[in-house]
């Protein structure tokens, strides 16, 4: 099976570990992994703050460059980015060829533990991990894709990895993107109760599938010297201690 990674800007820019790990775990599951390095934003930002004519630029590119591609699936380490590309859609509401072109790229585009999970059927990927891990349910993960149960049953088959659900998991961590730019405050006290819980749990990692939420929860866990880091789903997949 030949997959399209699509890596999204964060990965890209700050933790290109996530992508390195998302390549070995699906190279590790059987298939063959290619990279379009002509791949730039999938318009995200532009669209959820109301500048559809500069998201629809993007978005065509997106498609264009993930259309020359003869590969089976297009995976991201990101429910988010992914998300976005679910909606690709609604910015061709009046233009039948792009709207058409925007749904079959939509149709093939995966999470990565969705994908894993439910086309791979794969929920152990021989990885294991010294510790007690937790979850963190993003929102586009959740809401936009309802990817809930499949990281819970890659992460509970992790050896000698101790899985403890977090309370509240399903509670925005108060990043939203341009969200946590223009309210601070209230992007801080929504974080702050997600750390309480996190500290709660006695967890060693907290586990994500969104580098914007890690990064955010990331943040005030180095700031108030806690012991619990922030980790995407894929390097623990990929982690072999």
């Amino acid at each position: 099976m030949k997959i399209s990674l699509f890596i999204t800007c964060l990965v890209d820019q700050l933790c290109p570990q996530v992508g390195k790990a998302t390549v070995e775990v699906l190279r590790r599951a059987g298939c063959e992994v290619v990279f379009d390095e002509r791949q730039t934003c999938c318009g995200q930002p532009a669209f959820n703050t109301g500048y559809r004519t500069e998201a629809r630029k993007f978005a065509k590119r997106f498609i264009e460059i993930f259309e020359e591609s003869d590969a089976d699936f297009i995976v991201s380490p990101s429910g988010s980015c992914t998300a976005m590309v679910k909606h690709f859609d609604e910015l061709f509401a009046e233009d039948e060829n792009w709207r058409s072109r925007a749904a079959r790229i939509a149709a093939k585009t995966y999470e990565f533990s969705a994908f894993l999970v439910n086309v791979l059927k794969i929920e152990d990927t021989n990885a294991s991990f010294s510790g007690k891990l937790t979850w963190h349910d993003a929102c586009h993960g959740l809401r936009d894709l309802n990817v809930r149960d499949e990281p819970r049953k890659l992460l509970k088959n992790v050896r000698n990895a101790e899985f403890v659900e977090l309370k509240n998991a399903d509670v925005c961590c108060g990043f939203g993107g341009t969200f946590a730019v223009k309210y601070p405050e209230i992007s801080v006290a929504i974080l702050d109760n997600k750390i309480a819980e996190i500290e709660k749990s006695g967890a060693d990692a907290v586990v994500a599938c969104d580098a914007s939420c890690l990064m955010q929860i990331g943040g005030r866990l180095s700031r108030l010297g806690s012991k619990a880091k922030p980790m995407h789903i894929a390097e623990i997949l990929a982690a072999q201690e």
